[in-house]
């Protein structure tokens, strides 16, 4: 196993509806939010965590494979490999998945040669154009949505809550690096594509099923951008 070469692919995350990343903060601040989105500590700007972005392309490559039906709903484990009872094809995605996002240090005597995880997700800030449009309109980079439920027999709202998320049409700069480790792994780039247009396709952060979390990938590199235009993940 020895590197032989670093794929980078940067671009832009385009909102195209409000976003909600939880920031897990328990302490609730007189007329403050009950669900703030997660900040920058210094600069208490919103981002996308690496770590929501790698989790979610992860776990919708794993919903397509249908090798969840094994895991009862965890995540694949190297342990999948040595099934009998799964064809070829399962496996050759599987060891995709495992190659592309690692296995945890539970797993690491079951890895099998699969050798360290490809893929590194960076943490995405805000886009220095929008954030400066932003500034420069005294504009605030979240909102704070109202959300509650509705008696089905008294026909009320009940139960309010105020969600934080940032706004449709914000823009964050990603940064995804894949390490080759072994010849022929270049083409983990291409799997990793569909995994991100996967997500295109979903929603990232929470509350999906409420139209949440809608996005727009656009990478820096034209011929990349107008390949990632043309997938079809199905």
């Amino acid at each position: 196993m020895k590197l032989q070469k670093i794929i980078e692919l940067t671009g832009t995350i385009t909102l195209k509806t409000g976003l909600h990343i939880g920031s897990g903060d328990t302490e609730m601040k007189i007329g403050g939010t009950d669900n703030p989105v997660i900040k920058h500590p210094y600069t208490l700007e919103p981002y996308i965590p690496g770590s929501s972005l790698k989790g979610k392309v992860r776990a919708l490559l794993e919903m397509r494979s249908g090798l969840i039906a094994y895991t009862e709903g965890r995540p694949l484990s190297a342990s999948l490999l040595k099934r009998k009872d799964l064809s070829e094809d399962q496996k050759v995605e599987c060891e995709k998945i495992l190659k592309l996002f690692g296995v945890s240090g539970a797993d690491i005597e079951e890895e099998d040669g699969l050798g360290p995880s490809r893929a590194s997700f960076s943490d995405c800030p805000l886009d220095d154009n929008w954030k400066k449009e932003i500034l420069e309109n005294n504009l605030s980079f979240t909102e704070v949505k109202a959300e509650n439920f509705i008696n089905r027999i008294k026909g009320t709202a009940e139960s309010p809550r105020f969600i934080e998320r940032v706004p449709a049409g914000a823009k964050f700069r990603f940064q995804i690096t894949i390490r080759c480790l072994n010849k022929g792994e270049e083409k983990l780039e291409d799997f990793l594509l569909e995994g991100l247009k996967l997500l295109e396709m979903d929603n990232l952060g929470g509350s999906g099923s409420r139209g949440y979390g809608r996005i727009k990938l656009e990478f820096d590199d034209s011929v990349l951008n107008e390949k990632f235009e043309k997938i079809m993940p199905f």
